[in-house]
């Protein structure tokens, strides 16, 4: 077997054995990702030079017997909206290019201090504003399983880096589906932990109410360990939630008999690809045949939750992106005649159309005389929202979904229909608006190919809920095992 293609969990396994090194693990994914990368274009930069210094780093506490964690010496990707003090940060965004941060985002400093190689920063939608990492201002990633595809959005460098071997592991965010919809199209995992489960220290704001890093993986497994690795309370954070954190890996393997599955009948209406409906039901029912009950729900309030979740997001949209003006770092306009000028001209040339469009849109709802007609609505849309979440707890341990209402579309297919596009994130932003804990793991694959994910839904801070119940169907499933044709 290439070693490249080794799960985390497998590769830690050999690492702690000695069976592999981890510069050896590191030269092998670092040639997968120079022979595929003109391919699928994942990552905005590639940390050659310093994975193989910490690569020896981690050898050396490997050979010492010392400090070793699940994740010593693994080759893990960064998406690049994640602050990293010895690489650009760049948010796929001209307006930060060549920007380098003082510091490290908190999820960073901890997988540092766990020994991983970190190989580059991922490709994304500028500034995680979109759904198919078309919006990038630097370059277009390509799903792997079909190059003439996108592979989701925002968190697309990441997941096509996993799906394609490129990397062992990722990170992402997830402010709507940025973590699960990729994984979805790219045909690996993705998880979205409760909101504050993760520091959130470090990585570049766009909706601060909704913003989440999670880790994309090739297997539910891996999902726990990087899990294990990455939640904690952080004082840096002040939504960080101060819980307990459990050993996710032990949800693995449990069993699921008598877990209560919701189905959202809204979820299954018109506007879902047939195809997709057909994939999710078939793993309902595979989980069914496991033990698990599942039980028709409704969460009512679900069609305000695309123009709930745009009016929120927008407006912190307007208020996070207004610091980047040029005076202080990142991209600076030439010949402005004043200062007024210098903002102007920095911010029209240095943001791409699509963040140009949130920020107008999210300042036009925070406006005098539209707040209250806008956004104030929105807010109380997204309480409807929560509480239909809260009333389905009552009688569900988990929810059933689709991730997105169709497999991965051609790239520039929506590019000329922004509402179209907010349109495919309409299974998974009320999550996010909720604040809960979501995974995406694949259940089989459309007539052409292209890779199927379900979706489950968890209660807030009930991630190993999520993880026994991925866990058990991916097992029994099996789709996870199978490889994009590059």
């Amino acid at each position: 077997m290439d070693i490249h293609t080794l799960t985390l969990a497998e590769a830690g396994k050999q690492l702690k054995q000695k069976k592999i090194t981890s510069r050896q693990l590191t030269q092998a994914v670092l040639q997968r990702l120079k022979s595929v990368e003109p391919q699928i274009q994942a990552f905005l930069s590639i940390a050659e030079k310093t994975a193989f210094t910490q690569a020896d780093e981690a050898d050396r506490r490997i050979a010492e017997g010392g400090d070793i964690s699940p994740l010593t010496g693994i080759p893990i990707a960064i998406k690049d909206n994640i602050c990293t003090a010895d690489a650009a940060t760049t948010c796929a965004s001209r307006i930060l290019e060549n920007f380098h941060p003082p510091y490290d985002a908190t999820v960073i400093a901890k997988l540092r201090r766990a020994g991983v190689v970190f190989i580059g920063k991922t490709n994304m939608d500028e500034f995680a504003m979109g759904s198919s990492t078309e919006n990038s201002g630097y370059k277009i990633t390509r799903n792997p399983w079909d190059r003439e595809r996108i592979p989701g959005g925002s968190s697309g460098g990441s997941a096509a880096a996993v799906a394609a071997d490129a990397a062992i592991a990722a990170l992402g965010s997830d402010t709507g589906g940025s973590v699960r919809a990729p994984a979805s199209y790219c045909g690996v995992v993705g998880l979205k932990p409760t909101y504050g489960r993760v520091s959130r220290y470090g990585l570049v704001a766009y909706g601060s109410s909704l913003d989440q890093i999670g880790p994309l993986t090739k297997d539910v497994k891996d999902s726990a360990i990087m899990l294990n690795a990455l939640a904690g309370h952080d004082p840096q954070d002040s939504t960080s939630a101060n819980v307990p954190v459990p050993d996710y890996t032990s949800a693995c393997g449990k069993d699921i008999k008598g877990l209560r599955i919701g189905i959202p009948k809204e979820y299954f209406a018109e506007g879902i690809d047939p195809e997709v409906e057909q994939l999710v039901k078939n793993a309902i029912r595979q989980m069914e045949s496991l033990g698990a009950l599942p039980i028709e729900i409704s969460l009512p309030h679900t069609e305000y939750a695309i123009p709930c979740y745009y009016i929120c997001a927008m407006a912190e949209a307007s208020s996070n992106l207004a610091r980047y003006g040029g005076a202080h770092y990142g991209y600076r306009a030439k010949n402005a005649g004043n200062i007024l000028e210098m903002y102007s001209k920095t911010r029209a040339e240095g943001f791409g159309t699509e963040v140009k469009r949130r920020i107008m849109l999210g300042t036009y709802v925070l406006s005098a005389g539209y707040y209250d007609a806008w956004y104030l609505k929105a807010i109380k849309a997204r309480t409807l929202i929560k509480r239909d979440f809260e009333l389905a707890w009552e009688k569900t341990d988990i929810i059933a979904a689709p991730v997105v209402p169709a497999p991965a579309f051609k790239i520039g297919e929506k590019s000329a229909d922004p509402l179209t596009m907010y349109l495919s994130d309409i299974y998974t932003i009320s999550l996010n608006l909720a604040g809960m804990c979501g995974i995406s793991i694949p259940c089989g694959f459309s007539k052409k190919g292209l890779p199927v994910g379900l979706q489950l839904i968890a209660n807030i801070f009930k991630e190993e809920t999520l993880f026994t119940a991925a866990y058990a169907y991916e097992q029994s499933a099996g789709f996870f095992n199978r490889k994009p044709p590059l």
